[in-house]
């Protein structure tokens, strides 16, 4: 059986291929993607643009052998809106084009719940998805390319997930962010306490990867991949403090205040990353319910607090890395 990841060089690629490594040793894995990372030679490297169409020497040889495609421009904000469209929906065309004509029959997409768009409503796989940014439109429009090259063969299978904020060792984003902020005494909620924020960590995320290429039911499914209940801002924090014996005071900015020096930061260059949308995500809920992942059979690895204790023990027990 052969894993064909497509972005293994990534956070969550890499994270993937450790473990399917150390569970299952007899099977092929090859990365590809524009940046080699042989992951100390746990996994062919195979370059690859998915924004082009894909020539990529490899040869499928059974039924079993699976697409994971990771490959995404997901940074919010960060990139230019044309350069979502371009990896996002064109990297899942010439991915179903390529898989179309080697003959792969299953394939796992990790796509995002930004085609719910923030919100305060609590949002399931069945919820009308309404994206309002260039980031969550891409991902919609490249589940929906998915979906047709799963109903274009017989016996192809498709399983679509839609993670929370991810968050594990190597992910250097809002997360970690958040750590180092608490540590050096620069974090207030901003506006609120019970701003809810969906996430999972990294490694529930690749087990479930691997749990659903096995117990796959067929067609196409679609799981929201959170912890459930979410947790809120206030909850996350005061966890992270918990595990990590941070004693730091966390104070509250009311919006008032708060908005206009996310501008100030802005006109000195963002330090510690701070700016006007990225202030507003925070103080706007991502309210994803994730009990179809939890009813699916899939047993969870890791408690919140155990997933942070984790994460410290795999950065050296230094902090957050």
């Amino acid at each position: 059986m052969t894993y064909y990841i497509f972005g293994g060089s990534g956070f969550i690629g890499g994270h993937l291929i450790d473990v399917l490594r150390e569970e299952f040793a007899d099977v092929e894995i090859v990365n590809l993607d524009l940046v080699e990372n042989n992951h100390e030679g746990k996994c062919r490297y195979v370059y690859c643009d998915v924004r082009e169409k894909l020539d990529v020497p490899v040869t499928v040889n059974s039924d079993e052998d699976v697409v994971i495609n990771l490959a995404a421009v997901h940074r919010t904000p960060g990139h230019k809106d044309k350069e979502y469209f371009e990896t996002n929906i064109r990297g899942a065309r010439n991915i179903a084009d390529w898989a179309e004509r080697v003959g792969v029959k299953r394939m796992v997409f990790t796509s995002s719940i930004a085609p719910y768009a923030a919100s305060e409503e609590e949002k399931y796989e069945d919820t009308l998805p309404t994206p309002n940014t260039p980031y969550g439109i891409s991902k919609l429009v490249a589940e929906e390319i998915l979906r047709g090259w799963q109903k274009g063969g017989e016996g192809r299978e498709l399983t679509i997930l839609r993670p929370g904020v991810v968050f594990g060792n190597g992910e250097g984003g809002n997360f970690t962010r958040l750590y180092w902020a608490i540590r050096k005494h620069r974090f207030a909620f901003p506006g609120r306490r019970d701003t809810v924020k969906a996430c999972v960590y990294v490694k529930d995320l690749v087990h479930f990867i691997l749990y659903k290429v096995a117990n796959h039911k067929g067609g196409t499914e679609l799981y929201n991949c959170t912890y459930e209940p979410a947790y809120t801002i206030g909850q996350i924090v005061e966890s992270m403090k918990k595990v990590t014996g941070l004693k730091s005071w966390t104070p509250l900015i009311p919006t008032w205040i708060l908005m206009p020096a996310a501008y100030v930061a802005q006109a000195i260059g963002s330090p510690m990353g701070i700016c006007p949308e990225r202030v507003r995500k925070l103080m706007i809920s991502t309210n994803i319910c994730g009990k179809k992942m939890s009813d699916s059979g899939y047993v969870r690895k890791y408690t919140f607090e155990e997933a942070i204790e984790d994460w410290l023990k795999e950065s050296g027990g230094e902090g957050l890395l």
